[in-house]
């Protein structure tokens, strides 16, 4: 539970329940009087904070996954990539994911540093409209990523996370809920991700669709598919008809993908004209159709 602090006994009920310093197990704990008080239950003033830093981010997309190994820093990186070809607009690619940072090296940034400046931590620029923030480059606290780098005016930061539905995610989604997130893009191989989808669902987080990949094998001389990861329950294809949710596009394996995240090359520049760069072109350009079409009907409505 992200609410019971480390000191805390075995039963404690958390410092946002309405137990919090009340129950019989909260006896002898440190922090009973300061949870009676209900302090704790105020909302945390970095949420404030980052919705001020944030408000000059005009769509801010997460990129989520139920397990590692699925591909979903090398679709952050891709996306990044293809959104910031549009030279008029300006992209970051922000890596949250403790578990093993590989946005470095995808992008083509090991051994950089980060430097702080009066407003706050730097990005480092991949190109003049593409900047990577990493916890690879800095140990440090997903909050701090959030509210003291300086990411300038932007159009599109996207946020590859941790796999699966950790307390990091939790902290992402309650920091960001000033900052109005476009929603969640979730990538699967060819089996599930129900648990993810819950999880979006719970802290209402809109879900953009979901990316199938890894699906199938596309061989570059006979151009014939085959099933690499045959899927347990239809694949994210019925999935998503039996959850109306949208699937954004099935992006197929190829080995090329693995090498150019390896070089820290973009894959959609190297192989413009693969199957999985037309695929991944597709999905991007629907998700920013999702941002545009969310946009307007903000504005409708207010």
């Amino acid at each position: 539970m992200s609410d019971v602090p480390d000191n805390a006994p075995e039963h404690c009920p958390g410092t946002q329940s309405e137990q919090a310093g009340k129950t019989s197990s909260c006896q002898g704990c440190p922090n009973q009087k300061l949870c009676a008080s209900g302090a704790t239950k105020a909302p945390d003033p970095a949420i404030a904070e980052i919705g001020e830093k944030m408000s000059t981010v005009k769509h801010k997309i997460l990129v989520l996954s139920g397990k590692g190994g699925v591909g979903k820093s090398t679709f952050s990186a891709h996306l990044a990539h293809a959104l910031a070809s549009d030279g008029t607009k300006e992209v970051a690619l922000l890596d949250v994911d403790i578990c093993g940072p590989s946005i470095p090296r995808i992008m083509g940034l090991e051994g950089e540093q980060v430097h702080q400046s009066g407003s706050g931590w730097s990005p480092v620029f991949v190109e003049e409209n593409l900047s990577v923030m990493s916890i690879g480059f800095l140990l440090g606290m997903i909050k701090q990523f959030l509210r003291d780098v300086d990411w300038g005016d932007l159009d599109y930061l996207i946020v590859d996370t941790p796999p699966g539905t950790s307390d990091e995610h939790l902290s992402i989604v309650q920091y960001l809920s000033s900052t109005h997130v476009d929603g969640a893009v979730i990538i699967t191989t060819p089996q599930d991700v129900r648990k993810e989808i819950r999880f979006c669902q719970k802290v209402k987080l809109p879900i953009i669709g979901v990316v199938e990949n890894m699906s199938g094998f596309v061989c570059p001389s006979c151009k014939n598919t085959s099933q690499i990861f045959p899927p347990t329950s239809g694949g994210a294809e019925r999935m998503c008809e039996t959850l109306k949710l949208p699937l954004l596009g099935k992006v197929p394996l190829d080995p090329r993908i693995a090498r150019s995240c390896d070089e820290g090359k973009s894959f959609l520049n190297e192989v413009p004209d693969s199957p999985a760069a037309q695929v991944y072109h597709s999905i991007v350009q629907s998700i920013q159709d999702y941002c545009t079409n969310r946009v307007t009907e903000e504005q409708s409505t207010s």
